[in-house]
Order: structure tokens, then C-alpha cells, then sequence
């Protein structure tokens, strides 16, 4: 596909894209969309991936997750937005190839269903997405996200306790921020599945655990 004409589908998906995303939450708005693409572009960069197949993937990875929230956590999001984004990808000149790797790549980009990434533009989404979730503003969208609970608590004191039994507590009053940081977020910089995406990670992740022991030390008043 020449460029001018590879830049006039992405800017097309781009438009239907966002109407996704018109009553989305904060924490998962057109911004977290604009913020991985720019990541996983960079990421394809490095990694020499298919620069056209990831931004497709990255701007459609996420038009299903406003209903996910909605429902609280009653389906998976990655599975609903590859179905909606079969529908856009039909209306394009994709090849068999391109369309089935970008769906590939939507629905293996969430670590809590069966999927795996196998292609190297997958890895490069996935790695995005994470990103995406630590460092500043991963901090910023986890206090978003537990905002968004009716329930939602700055800390109930019981994290550390609670993430030892191992279960998910999403959208349930015991769901706050900082037990997302002890359940899952210190923990992503060790699934990136690409170089770079491990290059970024490191710093991200000290930058979050610095927080997070600045928080509980404030907390006792120790600072």
C-alpha cells in the first residue's frame, strides 16, 4: 500500500476510532489511545516491526473497553474490540495478512485472557499497552481508574494482605489504586515481551516503586 494512501486509512480508522471513545472514562480516553500509538511507532521503530499493521492495531485495540467498564468487568474488552474492528477493517483495502495480524494483535494485547502475542507487532502492542500503565502516568490513571469506582478509596491499609491471596478485585470496594500497584503494576516491567520495550520499562518501574514507597511512608509520617 503506497504511503499517501497507507497515511489517508490511517487518519479515516483514526475518525472512526474515536467515536468510541466520546463517553469513555478518564483513565481509558482517547489520550491512553494517542499515548500507545506513539509508544508502539517508536517500539516498531526499534524492533522493525510493521509500522502500518501496529498503529492500526494500536488506534482499535481499545473501542471496546468504554463497555467493558460499563458492565463492570462482565466481558473482555480485547474480545469485543475485535469484533467491532473486523467491521471498520472490512471497509479498507487491508490484505487477508495485515487484517488477521491486526486482530491478532488486538486481542492478545491483555495479559488476563488466553491470548499470546505471536507476531512481533503484537509483542509491540502488548509492550505499548503496559507502558502505558506505569511510570507517571501509569500512576495518574491508576488513581483515575480507582476514582471511577463508586466505592473508590484512596487506601483501605489491607493491599499488601489482599494481594497475597491472588485474587482480582476489580470493581470491587476493596479495588483502589494502591492495591492495583501491588497486584499487577510492579510486576509489568517483567512481561515485556521486546528489547525495547524492557528498555523502557526499567526506568518507568523505578520511577512507580519510588512513589508507591514515598506513599506508604507518608502515610506512618515518616516524610
Amino acid at each position: 500500500m503506497k504511503k499517501v494512501l497507507t497515511k489517508k486509512v490511517i487518519k479515516t480508522i483514526e475518525n472512526e476510532a474515536k467515536k468510541f471513545f466520546e463517553d469513555s472514562s478518564w483513565c481509558h480516553d482517547w489520550t491512553h489511545i494517542d499515548r500507545v500509538r506513539n509508544i508502539a511507532l517508536r517500539l516498531a521503530q526499534q524492533e522493525k516491526a510493521d509500522k502500518f499493521v501496529v498503529e492500526t492495531a494500536a488506534l482499535l485495540h481499545d473501542i471496546g473497553r468504554s463497555d467493558e467498564m460499563k458492565s463492570k468487568g462482565a466481558f473482555c474488552h480485547a474480545e469485543i474490540s475485535v469484533q467491532l474492528a473486523k467491521k471498520i477493517l472490512l471497509k479498507h483495502k487491508f490484505s487477508e495478512k495485515q487484517r488477521e495480524n491486526i486482530l491478532h494483535c488486538i486481542i492478545s494485547h491483555r495479559i488476563r485472557n488466553n491470548h499470546q502475542p505471536a507476531t512481533i507487532e503484537a509483542k509491540v502492542l502488548f509492550d505499548a499497552d503496559k507502558l502505558d500503565a506505569i511510570g507517571a502516568v501509569g500512576i495518574a490513571r491508576d488513581f483515575l481508574f480507582a476514582g471511577y469506582l463508586k466505592n473508590g478509596q484512596l487506601y483501605t491499609g489491607r493491599e499488601k494482605q489482599l494481594a497475597k491471596t491472588g485474587k482480582c478485585y476489580d470493581y470491587s470496594c476493596e479495588d483502589t489504586a494502591i492495591l492495583e500497584y501491588e497486584i499487577d503494576l510492579k510486576y509489568i516491567w517483567k512481561r515485556m515481551l521486546t528489547k525495547a520495550g524492557k528498555e523502557f520499562a526499567r526506568s518507568r518501574h523505578e520511577f512507580m516503586t519510588g512513589y508507591f514507597k514515598r506513599f506508604w511512608q507518608e502515610v506512618d509520617g515518616l516524610k
